[in-house]
């Protein structure tokens, strides 16, 4: 009954293997749809913060002077756009529109004595154009906060009372400065619009406000502060849902930013509006102050390539410098980092985008893709229960039909954590697999029924275990290595067709929705590997489970895992988008971008895919090098990453795997050489103290 089951068993992994295939195959026209996808969208928008202007205008002789020649200095430089914030009094009094008083001062200012139990904003207009402009938006803004208004006038200069106190009038939001949205569309600079969500919803007016912006050609939202206009109200007035509508209305998108969390309410104003959504990546203002113009240059080039943005935003701030004695700002530096033939606009055109609004990728999702879906999660499926089945042969058919019924189950629940969840078993489930089968291949030639002939004895040693296996020559252990190397490599990379089939949305390509698990992908492989190598590879578990414990444990272990400890705790560092590279590493990886276009990951390349091949050579010879296996997870692990990273273009991924490969195995080539060189001369250094010995005995003889 036993062996029947086992008979069963073998024909089921069997029948998975090519489930797994057929899954692979399903997967490919997915990846076909978003690699023709990432090509729709070539247009990129420099935009810069015009609050941030008016406030480095501010400590200028002359600021409207200032402004005037830095808004054309932008327009010249490459920059497109402006953002422009909903206005608040302080901004007004930074850009010289308006002054504020208090009560005390305006009593001082008008020569009377200060009011009693009077705790007012005062306001005075620079002139009779700021108040054409400014009065309504204000009377308006703060009526709607139930804020008194009353006109006050002083010296012949109009202006407002506002009933309420001076720090708390200057916070409260108003829509955009006109006057600065005039003089930036005077200068031929568009405008990006950024809007919070601290007023009150109002549908007739955000209509009023997009219908204006619509006719002066704006065309996305960039949000302001932790939350999307009419997050707070939607409970009440379903407004994420009306000004989704007024936003499909009038043609106009909005934008998301990197490495930020999304802003509450973006995800369901993205899936509204049809994910007209664009990708932003902010330079902070000490960024840009501190950086070379190169290294900007190079970050925006890198950040359009490799990571599907297409909307840069500049900031800058004053400074004290006490060496120039003066106030200071980065603009020149900025305006450095743009232009000139090593410029950002000029590299990035070299690249094929071109300068202009940010649009939307062109997403679709034809009703083929569905049953596709379906076809590739009966092969992630398999491919775990593959894995499982690798460490418990027995239990092949029970895990994949209990796989099945938890799809079922998590497909009802969250369409979305079903994915996220095949995704992630396929993709440590590939490289552990092909780690397993690189095991398996080295102890059929060294240990099983496919050694040499006189490569190793038909038992072991007294000892337990043999640790020498002599029999192929060094040619012949280079070819098996490099075979070897290549299909553990194919069957890794099986894994990456269900990533990017099963995260086939353009959430994860904008990062509304990420890849769970990176951390648990960048371990289990390791781990399992390790498992494999230390408790599958002998007599039986059991055996190697007993022998572990039964070791003696000395200095020299302690010392192997608090190194091996610290290095994971560095392994674990370098992952996710938050790892920090060590200088020189960055200067190599600038190195590889200017000769390729495209850098290998290093820890592919340097580190794991040449200690495995050199492994596998060293393998075939010596039982010790197995634990190289467990460094060869590394890589092979890491490939499957690369192609995780669904805001990186299809082909950037593949050509960065390949790069990686190729590279790896040439570093891995010079490992062995070198190896050989060092070997021969260690036999022929003790074939000499051999021969001395002899001498030596027949002397004495």
């Amino acid at each position: 009954m036993q062996q029947s089951w086992q008979q069963w068993n073998r024909k089921a992994r069997a029948l998975m293997w090519v489930l797994t295939l057929v899954g692979v195959l399903a997967a490919l026209p997915l990846g076909a749809t978003r690699w023709q996808m990432e090509e729709t969208a070539k247009k990129v928008e420099f935009v810069f913060d015009y609050r941030a202007l008016v406030q480095v205008a501010s400590y200028q002789a002359h600021p409207k002077e200032f402004i005037d020649e830095q808004l054309t200095n932008m327009k010249d430089a490459g920059i497109h756009s402006m953002a422009v914030y909903e206005s608040t009094l302080e901004e007004m009094i930074w850009a010289d529109r308006l002054s504020v008083y208090n009560s005390e001062s305006a009593s001082e200012l008008a020569g009377k004595p200060v009011p009693r139990d009077e705790n007012y904003t005062y306001i005075q207009f620079a002139g009779k154009e700021e108040e054409t402009a400014l009065r309504p938006m204000i009377e308006a803004t703060f009526a709607g906060w139930d804020i008194p208004v009353k006109p006050w006038s002083f010296e012949g200069g109009s202006g407002l009372i506002l009933e309420t106190p001076t720090e708390n009038a200057l916070l409260k939001p108003m829509y955009p400065d006109p006057m600065s949205v005039q003089t930036i569309r005077d200068k031929g600079l568009a405008i990006l619009l950024r809007l919070s969500d601290r007023m009150t919803y109002d549908q007739e007016a955000t209509d009023q406000l997009l219908a204006s912006y619509q006719e002066m050609g704006v065309k996305r939202i960039l949000f302001d502060g932790t939350a999307v206009k009419g997050y707070r109200d939607n409970p009440e007035m379903k407004s994420i849902a009306g000004f989704a509508s007024l936003l499909k209305q009038y043609g106009i998108g909005i934008v998301t930013i990197e490495n930020s969390k999304p802003q509450k309410g973006l995800n369901s104003l993205a899936y509204l509006t049809d994910y007209n959504v664009a990708r932003l990546y902010s330079l902070s203002d000490s960024d840009a102050a501190t950086m070379s113009p190169e290294a900007i240059s190079d970050r925006f080039q890198l950040a359009a390539k490799d990571r599907n943005i297409r909307m840069f935003f500049l900031k800058a701030a004053p400074s004290r410098n006490s060496e120039k004695s003066s106030v200071v700002h980065p603009l020149n530096n900025i305006y450095d980092a743009l232009k000139g033939p090593e410029g950002a606009v000029a590299k990035l055109e070299g690249l094929g985008f071109s300068m202009g609004y940010a649009e939307p990728f062109d997403y679709q999702s034809p009703s083929w893709h569905k049953p596709l879906k379906a076809v590739i999660c009966l092969g992630a499926v398999a491919l775990i229960a593959l894995l499982v089945s690798a460490f418990l042969p027995s239990v092949a058919i029970p895990v994949f039909l209990l796989g099945l019924l938890g799809c079922a189950g998590l497909y009802v629940v969250s369409k979305p954590m079903l994915e996220q969840g095949l995704a992630l078993g396929a993709a440590i489930s590939a490289p552990t697999l092909g780690i397993i089968w690189a095991i398996g291949r080295v102890r059929a030639h060294t240990t099983g029924n496919l050694r040499p002939v006189g490569g190793a004895a038909d038992t072991p040693p007294a000892t337990g275990m043999r640790w020498f296996f002599p029999g192929l020559s060094a040619g012949r252990r280079l070819t098996m290595a490099l075979s070897i190397f290549a299909m553990t490599s194919v069957i890794s990379m099986l894994g990456t067709p269900y990533v990017f089939g099963l995260l086939n949305n353009i959430t994860y390509s904008l990062v509304l929705e990420q890849f769970r698990g990176v951390s648990l992908l960048h371990l289990a492989p390791i781990a399992l590997s390790a498992l494999y190598v230390f408790l599958f590879t002998g007599d039986s578990v059991i055996g190697n489970i007993r022998k572990l414990l039964m070791m003696q444990i000395t200095v020299l272990w302690v010392v192997v895992v608090a190194v091996l400890g610290i290095a994971g705790m560095y392994y674990l560092s370098r992952t996710g988008n938050e790892g920090q590279a060590p200088q020189l590493e960055l200067v190599f990886r600038n190195i590889l971008e200017s000769a390729f276009g495209v850098r290998p990951r290093f820890k592919e390349f340097m580190l794991s895919h040449p200690l495995f091949l050199f492994g596998l050579f060293l393998a075939l010879r010596y039982r010790a090098a197995w634990v190289f296996f467990i460094v060869g997870s590394i890589g092979q692990l890491s490939m499957v990453d690369t192609l995780a990273h669904i805001h990186t273009p299809l082909y950037i991924s593949l050509i960065r795997v390949a790069l990686g490969l190729g590279m790896g195995a040439i570093i891995g080539l010079v490992f062995i050489a070198v190896w050989q060189v060092l070997e021969g001369v260690w036999k022929r250094w003790l074939s000499r103290i051999a021969l001395k010995v002899q001498h030596s005995f027949k002397s004495g003889a």
